[in-house]
Formats: C-alpha cells, structure tokens, sequence
C-alpha cells in the first residue's frame, strides 16, 4: 500500500483525474436521487433560460433542465462505456492470447482478421457498423465493442507471446497441466498488466466514440438523455446558449481526461523500471 500512496503522490495529475472521476460518478449516481426535475419534463415558456440558482446549467430550447440531463446522460455514457470495454475485453483477450499460445495457422487467421479491422480507422468502422445495424442504443454499443476488440487482441497476443516461453509454462506443459488451465492460470495472469492498461484508455475511447455516435444520430434516440446527442440536438443554439451545448461537450471532455490520467498512471504502475524508482 505504501508503493502506491508514495506512486500517486509523484503521479499528481493521474490523482487528480481520479478524484475528479470519483466526484462525477458520485454525482451520476446519486445526483438524480435529490435532484427535483425529471430529464424529460418540459417546459416551454421557460426554455433557454440561463444558469440561475433554480437550473445550475440553464434550460435547453424545451424548457428541460440541462444540468440534470447531464447527471442522466452520465448514467448511460459510463454504463455503456463500460459495458462496451468489458464485451470488448472478452472477446479480444480469447482470441489474442489463444492465437499467441497456439501459433500456426490458428494464429495467422485470427491475426489476419485483426488486421483488417485495424486497418480501418476506429470511429470510421464505428459510424459504419452503426449505420448498418440501425440508429440505436445497443446496436452503437455493439458496434464500438466490435472495434475496440481488436486492439484487446493485439495486445493479448504479444503478452501470450513473451509469456509462453517462459520456465513456468514450459514446467507446466510438462506436467501435464491442460492448454485451458495454463492459459487462464500461467499465460492471462501474468500478462494481465498490460491489458488493464488498455481497458482504462479504452473506456475513454469508448464513451468517445458512444458520444460521436449519439451526435450523429446513430446512437441514443430523443428523448433519451444523453450527452452526444445532447450536444447535437443543441449545437444551433451555441451562440446565444452556449451553456445548452457546452454542458455535455464538458462532461465527456473531462471523463474521458480522467481515464487518459488514470491510464497513464497505471502504465507507469506495471513498468518495471518505473516503479523501481519509487523504492
């Protein structure tokens, strides 16, 4: 525990980014729970309202409050965020660390495959999928997981890799031991390290490219709050409301900062080199 308190406190922004993570989700949680507006209540006269001491962050060009649109909107960024990496993380761990502890022609199909969806720039393939699938919720998580899978892939694979020829595999192989067991046990415990620094920048990624989604329309649908949609349903209203649209645009600015900290930090955590200069 020591280690790590004396980490943080050299890796001052990656504590920042946590802490600031820590107050949003709080406010995502049980922001709602306490706030008197529903996200989906309108009121027209008093639409475009400016930020006041009733709404924090003013009205939309409905007359619904912006500030608990943004609490809401949190819930199914983050939610879907992180649903999308874990569907990802299982996916692309199987298939990376089986084509590295198998090699052969196992290894070159499934690498082949991964190359090809790499080869297409991530939210590109996003946009595309989602197009294909039909403007929804699950169908943009579907279709975020299916890029972001790859990149789990490729670096399951160069830790399985590096790991399978260790003395410990070797010794394992030996006894007897099951492929499934070694590679559950000895090869994904042991390259774990990487790839929980890749879940973390993933997140990010992913609540990025939900948002880009939602702001084309090929991800949440109206009345759903969310914050891509959001920012597009009010981007006409920036000159003379800027607050409308600037709200949402904040809060995945500032999550998907915080989980770049955050990932930065654990990187430097799993490098060896890195954490020998904190004894």
């Amino acid at each position: 525990m020591r280690p790590f308190l004396l980490f943080l406190r050299r890796n001052q922004l990656a504590a920042l980014g946590g802490a600031v993570l820590l107050l949003i989700l709080a406010a995502i949680v049980f922001g709602p729970m306490v706030g008197p507006y529903s996200p989906t209540r309108l009121d027209v006269l008093n639409k475009l309202a400016a930020p006041s001491l009733q709404h924090w962050l003013g009205t939309d060009s409905l007359g619904r409050d912006v500030f608990t649109r943004v609490l809401y909107g949190g819930r199914y960024t983050l939610a879907i965020g992180t649903g999308v990496v874990a569907i990802a993380f299982v996916v692309g761990v199987f298939f990376g660390t089986l084509a590295g502890y198998a090699g052969g022609v196992v290894d070159q199909v499934i690498m082949r495959i991964v190359d090809a969806m790499l080869s297409f720039p991530a939210l590109v393939l996003a946009i595309a999928l989602a197009a294909a699938f039909g403007p929804s919720l699950s169908n943009a998580m579907l279709a975020v997981a299916i890029t972001l899978a790859p990149q789990f892939a490729r670096v399951a694979r160069s830790q399985a890799l590096a790991i399978s020829v260790k003395p410990y595999v070797e010794a394992a192989i030996s006894l007897g031991l099951s492929d499934l067991r070694i590679l559950w046990r000895y090869v994904f415990a042991n390259g774990l390290g990487p790839l929980l620094v890749q879940a973390s920048l993933s997140i990010g990624s992913a609540v990025l490219q939900t948002a880009s989604l939602g702001f084309l329309g090929l991800g949440a649908q109206p009345p759903l709050a969310e914050w891509g949609a959001d920012v597009s349903s009010n981007l006409q209203f920036m000159r003379e409301s800027p607050w409308v649209a600037l709200s949402p645009g904040m809060a995945i600015l500032l999550v998907v900062l915080c989980f770049n900290l955050i990932g930065d930090s654990l990187a430097d955590w799993f490098n060896p080199r890195r954490r020998s200069e904190i004894d």
